[in-house]
Parts: C-alpha cells; sequence; structure tokens
C-alpha cells in the first residue's frame, strides 16, 4: 500500500481509556507469571509485527529458508516466553524489544537452528513465508541497512493496520463502496484532494463530500493511534513513537 503520513499536527488526542489495557502493556505486566491473557496479547502482535523481522533477518544476509526458519523459531521461542524477562518497562517499546531479542537470538542460536531438521521444531506462529519473500523481493532492500530496513518495516505495518482497522469499520457499517471511493484522501495533500470528482462518483455535493473525507482522515489519525499505543507501554511514549514513525517513513 502506499506510504500514508499520518497528520500529526492535527492529531486529536486519544481518549484516556485506550492505554489502559493495550496489549503491550499486559505482556509486560504479567510477564512474571503464565498469564493467558498476556500469552494472548503477546501472539496478537507477534502475527502482526513479525514480517519486520524476517525483513530484518533477510537484509543481514541470510537465504529466504534460512530466514523463514529463523524467523519461526525465534517466534516460538518467544512466545514460550523464554526471552520476556528482557523486557524493560523503562524501555517499553514492542518495536524496541522485538529487535534487541532477535539480533540476541541470532548471535547466540544461529548453529544450533541450523543443527535443526527444516520444520521439526515447534512452530505456534503461522508464518506466511510465500507472501513475506515476494514482498521482501519486490521492494527496495539492496544494499539497506537491516536496522533501518527494520524500522521502516515497522512503520509500514503501523501503517497497514491502521488501514485495515478503518476498512473493517466502513465494512461494518455497509459503506465500503464510500471508503473505497475515499482512500484515496488519505495519501492526498490537502489542496490536491479532488472533492468534486469524489462528490461525483458518491452522488454527494462537493461540502458532504468534504465533511466525508474529515471523517475519514479523521478516524484514521485515531486508529493509527490506538495501533502505536498498543506497541508502547505508557501513554505518555505515543507521541514520541508517532513522530519517530513519521521520521523514518520520510527518510530517504
Amino acid at each position: 500500500m502506499p506510504v500514508s503520513l499520518p497528520d500529526t499536527n492535527h492529531a486529536d488526542a486519544a481518549p484516556p481509556s485506550l492505554f489502559v489495557t493495550t496489549r503491550w502493556s499486559v505482556v509486560l505486566a504479567a510477564r512474571e507469571r503464565s498469564s493467558p491473557e498476556s500469552a494472548a496479547a503477546l501472539e496478537t502482535l507477534c502475527r502482526a509485527y513479525w514480517y519486520p523481522l524476517y525483513a530484518y533477518v533477510r537484509g543481514s544476509g541470510h537465504s529466504p529458508h534460512d530466514a523463514q526458519d529463523l524467523t519461526q523459531e525465534f517466534f516460538a521461542r518467544l512466545l514460550a516466553k523464554d526471552y520476556l524477562q528482557a523486557a524493560d518497562r523503562e524501555k517499553g517499546r514492542f518495536r524496541t524489544f522485538l529487535r534487541v531479542c532477535l539480533k540476541r537470538f541470532l548471535a547466540n542460536e544461529w548453529d544450533r537452528q541450523r543443527a535443526l531438521k527444516r520444520g521439526g521444531g515447534e512452530r505456534p506462529t503461522s508464518l506466511d513465508a510465500a507472501v513475506a519473500e515476494q514482498r521482501y523481493a519486490t521492494e527496495l532492500t539492496t544494499g539497506v541497512p537491516p536496522d533501518r530496513l527494520y524500522e521502516r518495516q515497522w512503520a509500514m505495518a503501523l501503517l497497514e493496520q491502521a488501514m485495515a482497522r478503518l476498512r473493517a469499520e466502513y465494512t461494518d457499517t455497509a459503506r465500503i463502496a464510500e471508503f473505497e471511493q475515499l482512500k484515496s484522501a488519505l495519501t492526498a495533500e490537502r489542496g490536491a484532494i479532488p472533492y468534486a470528482e469524489l462528490a461525483a462518483a458518491l452522488n454527494l455535493s462537493e461540502g458532504a463530500a468534504r465533511v466525508a473525507v474529515h471523517r475519514l482522515r479523521k478516524r484514521y489519525r485515531e486508529l493509527f493511534r490506538a495501533t502505536v499505543a498498543d506497541t508502547v507501554s505508557e501513554p505518555g511514549e505515543v507521541d514520541d513513537e508517532v513522530r519517530h514513525i513519521v521520521t523514518v517513513l520520510g527518510g530517504d
């Protein structure tokens, strides 16, 4: 999907309840003991963000097959909570936690992993390796340092999740046709949005089309912030994380 930078200058404040039980805060709170809620939250996060780590492994020079095995084994261990003690609330971004854990895994476990038969271990997280490799092959990854590649793919994963949540909301309210017509406004500059064309396509007045676009963009910002909030441990970290993501996406 195209890169869409949320308008952080006009972002609305998120409701306080947004941060009470975010997925990553649940994992942090329960990392010292067995908790079904924590395990479910961690698995949900892993399923959402495994591709940036796959891209990191591939960018580190591993073959597609080895990258698949390494990523699978990493998540098998992570979901077994072998690595949760490394989580630090003072550095509570899930993005940072995953990258640090993966680096340790690659440094310490590569030799052991090479000795395993493919498919011989527990694989609790289903990763679509074929789709991942196709995506990796079509992106501009040559010569990009693994850390930078990881950061960009992480940012893209956040945007894709926010877009998916927005699409689901329009689908649930039987407005998917409206969404399909308006979604291009999410990536357009404010002065370049074709309100007249959108109005004609939706059989609305131009004023009504402007309102519809405003609501779409506003809700997208809210969902993007909510998606980011799920990956940090404290509400005060959200603005810094949003700024970081926008910087990453705006880089060369």
